[in-house]
C-alpha cells in the first residue's frame, strides 16, 4: 500500500512538472509572437521644414501654424528679420493608421498645397524584425501669384509643381533618431529654358533627445542637380533647432536659410547662404485634436 501511494505521489509530481513545462512553452511561444513596434521616432510630423516618418493616427487632426521671418543680416532696421514675416497654415488628418492627408496655404508666393503620406513599413522587433520605418509622401503645390507677363498665353497647369519622397528612418536608441529622404520635384513651368523642370535631392535629418520634452534637431537637403541656374543661384537648405513639447502642443524653434515651407519652395528655391548671414528664424506650432476615436488593431 505504501509503495502504491508513493508511486501515485511521484506520478502526480511528474505530471505537475510536465504541465508547468508545457505552460512555460506556451507562454514563451506567445511572447515570441508579439511584435514590438517602435514609436516616437520623431516628435512631430515634420523634422523642421521637411516631413518626418511620423503621421497622424486615424481620427486625429493636426492644426499647424508655421512662421519664417526675414534674414538676420537685414540688420537692426528690420529688427534682424523679425519685421518680415511669412506664414503657412495647414490642417493634417489621419484617415487610417497608415494614411494621412493635409492641405495648407502659404503667404510666400501665395501657394496652396496638399499631400498624402503612406506608411509602408514600421520599425519593429520581436517576431517581426524590421530595422527601419518607410513611408511615401506625394504632394502638389499651386502657385497663385499673378503671371508677370500678362500678354502671353498663360496656362493653369503652369502654376503646378509635384513632389514625391521616400522617407527611411530608424530610431537607433531612445535618444537618437535618423532619417534619409530621397526627393523628386517636378515644376511644370520654370523661369528660363536652361532652368531644370526636374530636381533631385537627398535629405537627411536627425533628432537628439536632450530631456523628456526637449530635443535637438538637424535637417539638410543636398540638391543633386547643378545649382547655378540662368535665373538665380540656389543653395542646399540647412536647418538647426529644437523641439519643445508642452502637453498638447509641440513647438519647433529653429534657424534655416530657406524662406519657403513647402517641398517645392525649400528644395530648389533656397537662395540664402548661411555663411553670408541669410538665416531666417522660424517656428512651427502643432496642436492635435481627437475628432474620432479609433481602436488600434492588435498588430498595430
Amino acid at each position: 500500500m505504501r509503495r502504491f501511494s508513493l508511486s501515485v505521489l511521484l506520478s502526480l509530481i511528474s505530471l505537475g512538472i510536465f504541465a508547468q513545462d508545457d505552460l512555460m512553452n506556451i507562454l514563451n511561444q506567445d511572447t515570441l509572437k508579439e511584435i514590438n513596434y517602435t514609436t516616437a521616432t520623431f516628435k512631430s510630423t515634420r523634422i523642421m521644414n521637411g516631413h518626418s516618418i511620423e503621421r497622424m493616427p486615424a481620427g486625429q487632426l493636426d492644426v499647424r501654424i508655421s512662421h519664417r521671418f526675414g534674414t538676420l543680416n537685414s540688420g537692426g532696421y528690420n529688427f534682424f528679420g523679425l519685421d518680415v514675416s511669412n506664414i503657412h497654415l495647414s490642417l493634417e488628418y489621419g484617415i487610417l493608421n497608415w494614411l494621412m492627408i493635409g492641405v495648407g496655404r502659404s503667404e510666400f508666393e501665395k501657394t496652396f498645397d496638399g499631400f498624402a503620406k503612406f506608411s509602408i513599413l514600421r520599425q519593429s522587433s520581436g517576431s517581426k524584425d524590421m530595422p527601419v520605418s518607410v513611408s511615401v509622401v506625394t504632394s502638389a503645390a499651386l502657385k497663385t501669384l499673378k503671371f508677370p507677363d500678362q500678354i502671353r498665353t498663360n496656362y493653369f497647369t503652369s502654376r503646378l509643381t509635384y513632389v514625391a519622397q521616400i522617407l527611411v528612418a530608424r530610431k537607433i536608441s531612445e535618444g537618437l533618431s535618423v532619417q534619409l529622404t530621397p526627393s523628386y520635384v517636378h515644376r511644370n513651368l520654370v523661369v528660363t529654358e536652361l532652368d531644370p523642370n526636374d530636381i533631385f535631392a537627398l535629405g537627411a535629418g536627425a533628432r537628439l533627445k536632450l530631456s523628456k520634452r526637449i530635443s535637438l534637431n538637424g535637417e539638410y537637403y543636398y540638391i543633386v542637380n547643378p545649382k547655378t541656374y540662368l535665373s538665380q543661384q540656389i543653395y542646399n537648405p540647412l536647418s538647426i533647432g529644437f523641439d519643445i513639447e508642452t502637453g498638447g502642443h509641440v513647438f519647433q524653434l529653429f534657424f534655416t536659410n530657406s524662406l519657403g515651407m513647402t517641398e517645392k519652395q525649400f528644395i530648389g528655391e533656397t537662395t540664402g547662404q548661411w555663411k553670408k548671414g541669410d538665416i531666417h528664424f522660424g517656428f512651427n506650432i502643432s496642436r492635435v485634436f481627437t475628432l474620432k476615436k479609433h481602436q488600434k488593431p492588435a498588430n498595430y
